[in-house]
């Protein structure tokens, strides 16, 4: 029936999609009875109301609305309703919906660039982090995602990503040997997986905790949020802070309905988008508290904090020499580097 309802609303999109391709929007243009045109924007995403993003997306659909005197409107399918977020990138990329918050894993597919962000250990510290996600450079990659049909508006912090498992903690890259570890599907992930021992199992993020909890998989990586938003902790009872990753997710628009925007359309959308970014980085902090507080003494995760990570950075050198053979990949970390904190 969940199936069944998906493809319903794919195929309503599909034909407001259709049948505004004679205007200039992706997005579908109507007109109230005073004469005044509105038009709604589709966005969608993965998440459920438990997740910090899920708040920082409708905070971001309030003020398109509110900000535009409702001439925008903001219709947001949420809980992986339309698929999983490499699904939602092809909606976006196609035009049936013009808004996906995803992954910067799942846009390594669609731009070589974005790859970067799922190599391992290349942020130094949070500090470093934020000086990246707020450099030009980033706002230059925003930009050239138009030639995939896509154009970046902000990012999420998502925090690091470590291992969790159902019962054997990882304090060394050998314990990982034989497990198999859930990934995002790209080829960086599966790569750094491969390298630190373990056997990468892409999954969508919807079916983790089932495959935990069947034993299809011996454990996963994602920030400890994970723990408590999407209920791991139930299945997972080992969470080890190697912090192999920093992937942040990204609020993703149809490079179509964003030209179709006049500039002050523009300036409301990226503004409206900038502030959502802000106030779910104090968001963040808290829930990260509150959700190892609640992992430790509700579901009884075991948490190991003093790591060596240096075994772990050697495993990885071979897949960041590997990128760096890419000039235009070479010259990103090169960058990313010249930001980092004294």
């Amino acid at each position: 029936m969940k199936k069944f309802g998906c493809l319903l609303i794919l195929m309503t999109l599909f034909a407001s999609a259709c049948n505004s391709t004679e205007t200039t929007s992706s997005g579908n243009d109507e007109s109230d009875n005073t004469g005044v045109s509105k038009r709604e924007l589709t966005m969608a995403h993965i998440h459920g109301e438990a997740s910090p993003v899920y708040g920082s997306l409708e905070e971001f659909g309030a003020e398109v609305e509110n900000k535009s005197n409702d001439k925008m409107q903001v219709k947001t399918y949420g809980e992986a309703t339309l698929g999983d977020e490499t699904v939602l990138l092809e909606l976006v990329k196609t035009g049936i919906i013009d808004i996906a918050k995803v992954n910067g894993g799942a846009l390594e597919s669609f731009s070589e660039e974005f790859s970067v962000f799922s190599l391992p250990y290349i942020f130094e510290d949070e500090t470093h982090f934020k000086n990246v996600m707020q450099s030009e450079t980033v706002q230059d990659m925003y930009v050239n995602l138009e030639e995939s049909g896509l154009r970046g508006l902000t990012h999420y912090e998502a925090g690091t990503r470590s291992f969790y498992t159902g019962g054997t903690p990882i304090e060394h890259p050998d314990d990982l040997n034989g497990l198999k570890i859930r990934v995002m599907n790209n080829s960086t992930s599966i790569e750094t997986m491969e390298l630190l021992g373990a056997s990468p199992t892409p999954l969508p993020a919807s079916e983790v905790y089932s495959g935990l909890q069947q034993g299809i998989i011996d454990g996963a990586e994602s920030s400890h949020i994970a723990l408590t938003d999407a209920n791991h902790g139930e299945v997972a009872k080992t969470f080890s802070y190697d912090e192999h990753t920093r992937i942040p997710d990204f609020l993703i628009m149809s490079a179509d309905t964003w030209n179709s925007f006049s500039e002050e359309e523009k300036q409301l959308v990226q503004e409206a988008a900038r502030n959502s970014s802000e106030s779910h980085d104090k968001l963040w902090e808290d829930l990260m508290v509150e959700s190892k507080q609640e992992s430790e003494e509700e579901l009884g995760v075991e948490f190991y904090e003093d790591i060596d990570k240096e075994p772990f950075r050697e495993r990885v050198k071979p897949l960041i020499e590997e990128r760096r053979e890419n000039e235009d990949i070479a010259e990103i970390l090169d960058k990313f580097e010249e930001l980092k904190s004294e």
